[in-house]
């Protein structure tokens, strides 16, 4: 960019030191002028035009050389022209490429030795001249302005879009480990629990809940690998890879079966033919979180899942038994309850969770996926 940049400027410089050395040759034509244009003329216009090249690199010190040379230029007595426009232009790069701090002091300074031929040469314009004069330094210094403030509160807000994606990702990524690793250790400490009560009185009964630890800390690690493996990967590589969804239901009731909770599952209605893969992570998330709640806070033994596809949503409730532990348990759930809300509200749908009657705590979710709801 820096060097596309320095080439523009630098053919913009060979057109104006063309255009201002043509153009001053007419303005300072001796049949029109006061003061023909001659040699050191031609030199101030093409100095002027030249040092244009490095506007954007050093605007600053531009903007101060083409300043003395334009007043050197008016201060001999030649004619208005070219000139004038290479002068605005390092007025306006100032603005538009220098802070506002250095850029101003040097703009007013640019002005002093701007009117200094106002009052050195016998001028008609006089003290008058000052506002024409004033006029070629204010109106480039508020384009270049005016551009660079759009320009800096761009870049603040695609910053700042940049820095809530990268929020968002770390959230997505911080609630996929907490759903996996949460459901993983919850069903761990529960056969852990079975075996330490077993060992000495049971030692076979045991050894199939340390068996069940060995699968499900196995399930868990490597689907912990496999969502890692998704994050490292581009999109369109995480795109083709698998996920977890509704279809998984059976491996998650396999571990639950495994940390001594029963889960039936029913499944109800006409599901689409292809499910969007973010509900369908959504609603396996929603299902595994539920149940890791039932491991942490209920002594619940049974619960009951429920997928319900209806016409552009489906609906998943997740119930257990309230038992003494569950409703000592003040927050249950903790952050997996703000976590599902969170998944479910992302994607426009509905959440609830809490006691409901027949003394069974549920959490009930609607995830939209089109058509008819």
């Amino acid at each position: 960019m820096r060097v596309r940049s320095l080439a523009v400027d630098i053919a913009l410089a060979a057109v104006l030191t063309l255009v201002g050395v043509v153009g001053s040759a007419f303005a300072g034509a001796p049949d029109r002028a006061a003061v023909p244009i001659d040699a050191p003329g031609f030199a101030l216009v093409v100095a002027a035009a030249l040092a244009l090249a490095v506007r954007r690199r050093w605007p600053l010190p531009v903007l101060a050389a083409v300043s003395a040379v334009t007043s050197a230029y008016l201060v001999r007595g030649y004619a208005y022209g070219p000139i004038l426009v290479c002068f605005m232009l390092s007025v306006y790069s100032a603005a538009r490429h220098a802070a506002p701090a250095r850029s101003a002091p040097y703009s007013l300074a640019a002005l002093a030795l701007l009117v200094i031929h106002l009052f050195v040469r016998d001028t008609a314009l006089g003290l008058y001249g000052l506002i024409p004069v004033s006029a070629w330094v204010v109106v480039p210094f508020a384009l270049g302005f005016t551009l660079r403030t759009r320009w800096e509160a761009a870049v603040r807000a695609r910053a700042e879009t940049i820095r809530r994606h990268v929020d968002e990702e770390r959230f997505r990524v911080a609630q996929e480990v907490h759903d996996i690793v949460g459901h993983g250790l919850a069903a761990i400490k529960m056969q852990a629990d079975i075996a330490l009560h077993l060992l000495a009185k049971k030692p076979d009964q045991a050894e199939l809940a340390l068996s069940a630890i060995s699968r499900t800390s196995s399930d868990a690690l490597d689907e912990l690998r496999a969502t890692l493996a998704v994050i490292r990967r581009t999109r369109a590589d995480a795109e083709r890879s698998p996920v977890p969804g509704l279809a998984g239901l059976g491996g998650l009731r396999r571990r639950m079966a495994d940390a001594g909770v029963h889960v039936g599952l029913a499944t109800s209605g006409e599901p689409p033919a292809a499910l969007p893969v973010a509900v369908d992570v959504t609603g396996y998330r929603i299902v595994q979180e539920s149940l890791t709640n039932v491991l942490r806070h209920s002594g619940a033994t049974t619960a009951s899942v429920s997928i319900r596809y209806r016409p552009g949503s489906v609906v998943i409730v997740v119930a257990n038994p309230v038992t003494e532990t569950t409703a000592g348990s003040a927050g249950m759930g903790g952050l997996g309850i703000s976590g599902m809300r969170e998944r479910v509200l992302a994607l426009d749908g509905e959440f609830a969770a809490g006691p409901v009657p027949h003394g069974r705590f549920e959490v009930r979710a609607q995830l939209p996926y089109g058509g008819r709801t």
